[in-house]
């Protein structure tokens, strides 16, 4: 199926590992220039880019943000949007995962969660939609949630339960003010996946993690790619407002 993506350019956070990597490399794949995040994989986010220069003709441009600072989330868009001509998709992708029970969690520590799961969202989206909408164009945001967010933590996360229940809303909220302006918002709640945020802890209990997932694995980041994928095209331009499960089953919702 042609997807219609060819030169579009999106914008990626948290792009170097992980599922930012496999949307990088499977937006590049279906011809889009693509400008992405890295904080700390300053080498990775080099390899990446390397190895897009070399399979495929697209753009592409890694930006070190720090998303927690609106300053440098403004930067980055100014730099995305001088160096690539323009923006039509956003996927806000990244995301931390501190630990602490509600009893125990440092207030600082809540902050910098929000911030950029949750803050970064908000100013990144609404730097974007105004850019689209000066240019009358049509465009895609997708957030990257959780089950968490509908679940709620169990191990002592509640600070990222409750960040990713907001995207949620806040989706919500986007997707009915630009609904007339041909931008559409979305989700996808993701569940466990293989990736250095969550690896080391399903590895010191897999029975724990695994168990909970009917299918009876972690998902690859690459499989969830291709299911963001197909939300950020033209043919999902009816939809919006949406959470899409891509749990293996955790939600069922």
């Amino acid at each position: 199926m042609d997807l219609n993506l060819t030169n579009r350019t999106a914008i990626v956070t948290g792009g170097a590992t992980g599922l930012g990597k496999a949307f990088v490399l499977t937006l590049a794949k279906e011809g889009v220039n693509v400008c992405f995040t890295y904080m700390r994989h300053e080498e990775a986010a080099t390899q990446l880019v390397e190895t897009v220069r070399a399979t495929s003709d697209v753009k592409i441009l890694a930006v070190k943000t720090d998303l927690a600072d609106p300053q440098s989330r403004e930067r980055l868009f100014n730099t995305c949007i001088e160096t690539l001509g323009n923006a039509d998709i956003l996927i806000n992708n990244a995301g931390i995962w501190l630990s602490g029970y509600v009893t125990e969690i440092d207030p600082q520590d809540w902050d910098r969660v929000m911030n950029v799961n949750l803050k970064a969202v908000f100013h990144l989206s609404q730097l974007f939609v105004n850019h689209c909408l000066q240019r009358q164009q049509a465009a895609s945001i997708l957030n990257i949630t959780s089950q968490a967010a509908f679940h709620g933590s169990t191990t002592g996360h509640a600070h990222y339960a409750a960040s990713k229940a907001g995207l949620v809303a806040f989706a919500i909220s986007l997707a009915r003010e630009v609904a007339s302006k041909n931008i559409n918002v979305n989700n996808l709640a993701v569940g466990l996946m293989d990736t250095e945020m969550i690896r080391q802890n399903v590895e010191l209990a897999p029975d724990y993690y695994v168990s909970r997932i009917p299918v009876g694995r972690v998902a690859r980041p690459d499989e969830i790619a291709d299911i963001g994928l197909f939300m950020v095209s033209p043919k999902t331009r009816y939809m919006t407002g949406a959470t899409l499960d891509v749990t293996g089953g955790m939600l069922m919702r």
